[in-house]
């Protein structure tokens, strides 16, 4: 490393030193399975809103084999609340795969792992480094503004090819978990006290608002049909706010998904 590359990683260390998370439930373990129950909520979710969802899910399904033997409709309600319910039916796909193909174990191998249903680059990384200690380089949206306002104060449309090029230059091979955690709680500060420096990148787009979205009705078709199912009209009834039309059309999609299934004239979870 250089002398900017190190001085870069005595900073990091010096933040996590004084002000790193330790607290955090999925940083207490070693288990490749809770690491990857974290990684999936923690998809464009709050830290401070996984938190008791992570700690009831694994409390329901608290192994690979328990949640591969539940079925949809027990994961999507321990979901219910935390949103992007695709992320729950492919972390039970997911668990299936690696209970059916895997004899219950997460990969060591990266590229075996990114062959497991929605387990991306980032993911597959995550688990292995924060699980196993593999140093694989990895790049998820707080690791990616530290490098950013480091490396790349006044560029933009900066790629993640070219930020990989420093997460490797200054990854370390041993204690990569650790040093995983210190870039995550350093970019967290970073975003929350100089703004997101993720516009600077190729890939950056903003979330769109929630309120009003095809998203929001979505997440209350499935809330309505938690505690048991209903028929279209009685949706209709139920999420009055909504346009008729557009809780059909997201009923549909639901269904196309296997989120939703029909039962005669009942709409209820699989």
């Amino acid at each position: 490393m250089n002398k900017k590359e190190l001085e870069f990683v005595a900073l990091v260390w010096e933040y996590y030193r004084r002000h790193g998370r330790r607290s955090l439930p999925w940083r207490k373990t070693k288990n490749p399975y809770h690491i990857l129950v974290s990684e999936i909520m923690l998809q464009q979710t709050q830290v401070e809103r996984v938190i008791p969802f992570y700690n009831n899910f694994l409390t329901q399904f608290p192994t690979w084999q328990r949640l591969a033997d539940a079925s949809l409709g027990e994961v999507l309600r321990a979901w219910q609340g935390l949103g992007y319910n695709r992320r729950a039916r492919m972390l039970h796909t997911c668990a299936r795969e690696v209970v059916d193909k895997h004899q219950g174990h997460f990969p060591r191998s990266y590229t075996t792992a990114l062959t497991l249903p929605g387990v991306g680059p980032y993911t597959a990384g995550a688990v292995l480094a924060f699980a196993y200690q593999i140093a694989v380089p990895v790049i998820e949206t707080n690791i990616r503004s530290v490098y950013l306002r480091y490396f790349f104060e006044n560029a933009f449309d900066v790629s993640d090819r070219d930020i990989l090029v420093y997460v490797t230059r200054t990854l370390p091979q041993q204690d990569v978990r650790t040093w995983y955690y210190a870039l995550m709680d350093y970019g967290a500060y970073i975003k929350k006290t100089y703004g997101n420096p993720n516009a600077q990148s190729r890939g950056y787009v903003k979330q769109s608002t929630f309120r009003g979205s095809d998203r929001q009705i979505r997440g209350a078709i499935l809330r309505a049909l938690v505690a048991r199912g209903e028929s279209r009209p009685s949706l209709h009834k139920i999420l009055s706010a909504f346009d008729e039309l557009r809780v059909d059309a997201q009923l549909e999609r639901l269904m196309q998904e296997g989120l939703v299934c029909k039962h005669r004239r009942t709409y209820q979870l699989p």
